[in-house]
């Protein structure tokens, strides 16, 4: 299947020219696989989350304390079903960057999932001045009106 090619880098250059990154590499993995999660392949994405989540780790120890590849880490590990530990990623992440968007809404939906209405409504108004995608999708899942696999 071609469908994670299509996540490769925008640009005009094929990349040849440089190496990709750990965690650009894990980052095609985790758009692949909620790709599949889309078309009901369960099974084919969680392949790809625990890729993502090896590579992610990886990333994480050569460069340690970056937001980004901690977000990441923690929507990999929740998605592979391990909620604790997915929110402890996510919460080393906003002790680095309170405001990053992908953390708050990802850890308003592990909240959600968990059962703690309001420390999602928490990280829904820390996302209410962004003007963002994330802060609608948070918002139609703390509503209910979105059913999502969390």
């Amino acid at each position: 299947m071609i469908t994670s090619h299509a996540y490769s880098a925008g640009s005009s250059d094929s990349g040849s020219s440089k190496t990709k990154t750990q965690y650009d590499m894990a980052v095609t993995h985790i758009k692949a696989a909620k790709n599949l999660e889309k078309k009901g392949k369960l099974d084919k994405a969680k392949q790809k989350y625990e890729k993502a989540q090896k590579l992610l780790i990886k990333s994480n120890k050569k460069k340690p304390d970056n937001a980004d590849t901690l977000n990441y880490l923690g929507f990999t590990t929740r998605k592979l079903g391990d909620f604790e530990n997915g929110e402890k990623y996510y919460l080393q992440g906003l002790a680095i960057d309170p405001k990053h968007i992908g953390i708050n809404e990802y850890l308003g939906e592990l909240y959600v999932a968990t059962n703690r209405h309001n420390l999602a409504v928490e990280r829904l108004e820390v996302l209410s001045g962004c003007n963002c995608k994330e802060y609608e999708d948070l918002k139609a899942i703390i509503a209910g009106e979105k059913i999502s696999k969390y």
